[in-house]
């Protein structure tokens, strides 16, 4: 992604009145710059192939303007920019499809006027953004037991997930827990089939801290 003093994004909603308000708020909180707006899917993804945007705000209602489609074409077509959906309501489903088709967040729009600067510059940092209640939507989904009927972590399972939630990669979780990048990623993929889980973006997504406690007394693996 280049450098720029702004963060550039395309709107891209059917309904212009609330195009408007989001331009507003951007162009009010300082560090944005909206290229253009769209209001049906077609021409959203034709924009975003013709202006390259830092981020794209996309609305999920279908049939006009389907985020999940759009989010889908752009990881197709290995677009650069970043998506966030936009939604007044969203299927739990459908959270799970946004995000493991590319999309870097979802906001719920009674919710815009308070989040979606600090969602866009986040995102640009590289940091998923799940709104509050899509995130205890997800939660009894993602903690789904495996077959083993097993989802506890040893202490440093944990310890790894709690630094994945918080960004770091493999190579920065080596080094501060002085490992090898190879048993960090097999303590991943412990993890993953522990709880169920096919990426980091899920995992992030189960709020570790709170939510997952370490097994009493467990052996630690190598």
């Amino acid at each position: 992604m280049r450098a720029r003093t702004s963060i550039s994004v395309i709107i891209a909603d059917d309904q212009p009145i609330f195009r408007l308000g989001v331009r507003s708020l951007l162009t009010g909180a300082g560090g944005f710059v909206v290229l253009a707006e769209a209001s049906d899917t077609q021409t959203a993804v034709a924009l975003v192939q013709e202006l390259a945007p830092d981020v794209v705000l996309v609305d999920h209602s279908p049939p006009v303007l389907n985020g999940l489609e759009v989010v889908r074409r752009m990881r197709i077509a290995k677009s650069p920019s970043r998506s966030v959906i936009l939604t007044a309501a969203m299927r739990q489903a459908d959270i799970q499809q946004a995000l493991l088709h590319g999309a870097w967040g979802v906001v719920l729009k009674h919710t815009a006027g308070d989040v979606l600067p600090q969602c866009l510059r986040q995102v640009m940092l590289g940091e998923h953004w799940v709104g509050v209640e899509s995130v205890d939507a997800l939660i009894g989904s993602l903690r789904t037991p495996t077959s083993s009927g097993s989802t506890a972590l040893t202490p440093r399972e944990l310890d790894i997930v709690r630094r994945v939630a918080k960004g770091a990669s493999n190579k920065d979780i080596a080094w501060d827990l002085k490992m090898g990048e190879q048993t960090v990623k097999n303590h991943l993929r412990r993890v993953f089939r522990k709880l169920h889980v096919a990426n980091r973006v899920e995992l992030a997504l189960l709020e570790v801290e709170s939510r997952l406690a370490p097994v009493a007394k467990a052996p630690e693996a190598p």
